[in-house]
């Protein structure tokens, strides 16, 4: 038999493999913030939200499965982008423009969603000085070691004035006082067992009223945050441990900026705070498409006395 069948096997006694994050052989998912300068000036270009040194993963990637990116076009300017990746959901901070993919026109402005299914090249073109917010799945796709070539969607546009309507509807019901959140979920008709917005990827667009407090939060999906607009005095608080009282301990505090993004590890409890006097509003993305279809999301909210029921 040759040797080469066995020279690659390994064998740990359970206590000393069974947590690899606790053993530091696999490193955490890194608080990080990226502020709105990296995409306000500089040429027509890609910038990648990348924190693979710290994940220990090939890079560029923001979380082990996704990366996110801000893209700079100037007006009159196009930008090819091309990802072995199976969703590419793009999120429209300023100007106006389009999106050629596979032979498709798709136009865009300032509000509007964009998401692609794999592996077309793609020309984005902006008659307006434009800024996006990406987000893909090509880091899941390269540890897998897969190519994207099966679209599992079709290319769809929510517009600005249809997401908007969607999220003034939920806040003017009458039980959206009492609610966790006041928010809509982006989906896809394809996706009619996630409820998502692909396979992978999770969208949410949500406000934050004046004086409020999203009580302490968390899920298994790590959350790669967007602020839309705030004025001063918006921000959240993240931390691993909450106390009997449903309040954060020893919490990191990340303020809000507008068209600035963070990373919101998995598992971390996470509060969003409003005390600026203006209603403000945020655009998380997760890998809970995949997290949902896999069983293991695990969101817990704290409630007023905190208790703590799972959804």
């Amino acid at each position: 038999m040759p040797t080469s069948l066995t020279e690659n096997g390994l064998y740990f006694e359970y206590t000393k493999a069974a947590d690899p994050i606790g053993s530091g052989t696999i490193s955490k998912i890194p608080y990080a913030d990226f502020p709105s300068s990296l995409h306000e000036s500089g040429p027509t270009q890609l910038i990648p939200l990348d924190v693979s040194a710290a994940l220990r993963c090939e890079g560029p990637a923001t979380s082990p499965a996704l990366c996110a990116n801000f893209v700079r076009i100037l007006p009159g300017e196009s930008l090819m982008l091309r990802f072995n990746a199976t969703s590419q959901l793009y999120y429209v901070m300023r100007g106006k423009g389009s999106t050629d993919f596979d032979g498709l026109e798709i136009p865009w402005k300032t509000g509007d969603f964009v998401v692609l299914p794999t592996g077309k090249e793609t020309h984005h073109t902006a008659e307006q000085d434009a800024a996006l917010y990406l987000v893909h799945d090509e880091p899941l796709l390269r540890y897998l070691g897969a190519t994207a070539d099966t679209p599992r969607f079709a290319p769809t546009l929510f517009t600005a004035e249809d997401s908007l309507a969607a999220l003034a509807q939920a806040k003017s019901e009458g039980d959206a006082i009492n609610r966790s959140r006041i928010s809509v979920l982006l989906a896809n008709k394809a996706m009619d067992q996630t409820l998502t917005i692909t396979h992978t990827l999770w969208a949410m667009l949500g406000v934050l009223p004046v004086n409020a407090i999203q009580l302490p939060h968390r899920h298994e999906s790590v959350a790669l945050d967007l602020i839309l607009d705030c004025d001063p005095g918006c921000y959240t608080l993240v931390g691993t441990k909450i106390n009997e009282r449903g309040e954060i301990l020893d919490p990191v505090r990340v303020d809000w900026k507008p068209f600035s993004s963070f990373i919101t590890p998995p598992g971390y409890w996470h509060a969003h705070f409003n005390e600026s006097g203006r209603e403000a509003h945020l655009l998380p993305m997760q890998d809970a498409g995949l997290q949902t279809y896999l069983r293991t999301l695990g969101i817990k909210f704290v409630l007023p006395g905190g208790r703590m029921p799972s959804l």
